[in-house]
């Protein structure tokens, strides 16, 4: 009876587990970024969907590849923009959204790091813990724009050193 009753609960684990994995419907739909190609589910935490006037959708690894986006569509009005929760990685209203710039923790696809948070008290925490700013969406969209050549040159350096070291050049 033991043995039964560890076998079930080891089933129902078992499936709740795989309903929780990062399978994201938005994910599923656009697996890698349209810009640098970095798996969207890998990056849950930063990933980003913007839907714009016309229909069309767009999904990035995050803000530094939305903010790409949005300035080549400058004609595109954005309808809806979200990103992963750092925390629980579900898509939350990036507008709504509690960002944390800059911190210890290393960002990605930039120089300056930027998290959003869909509760102010986890972007309060993460601040303790890691550093950073407060901050609003535009703020935090203000920050890609104007970090986005030093971003540009440190993903262009990363790139060329990880192909000459793919090549066994140093």
């Amino acid at each position: 009876m033991k043995g039964l009753w560890i076998g079930c609960i080891v089933m129902i684990c078992g499936l709740w587990f795989s309903g929780t994995a990062l399978s994201f419907e938005d994910v599923d739909q656009m697996p890698s970024c349209h810009y640098c190609g970095m798996d969207r589910g890998k990056f849950a935490a930063t990933r980003m969907v913007i839907v714009y006037d016309d229909g069309t959708r767009m999904g990035t690894c995050s803000i530094h590849c939305a903010a790409v986006d949005m300035a080549l569509n400058i004609d595109k009005t954005p309808m809806s923009i979200q990103v992963g929760d750092y925390g629980t990685k579900k898509l939350i209203d990036a507008e709504k959204a509690f960002w944390v710039i800059g911190g210890t923790k290393p960002g990605v696809m930039t120089t300056k790091a930027k998290w959003a948070f869909e509760k102010q008290t986890d972007a309060e925490k993460f601040i303790q813990e890691n550093g950073g700013v407060l901050a609003t969406f535009e703020e935090a969209m203000k920050a890609a724009y104007e970090s986005m050549y030093p971003d540009n040159k440190m993903i262009r350096d990363k790139r060329r050193a990880m192909k000459m070291k793919g090549h066994g050049q140093s």
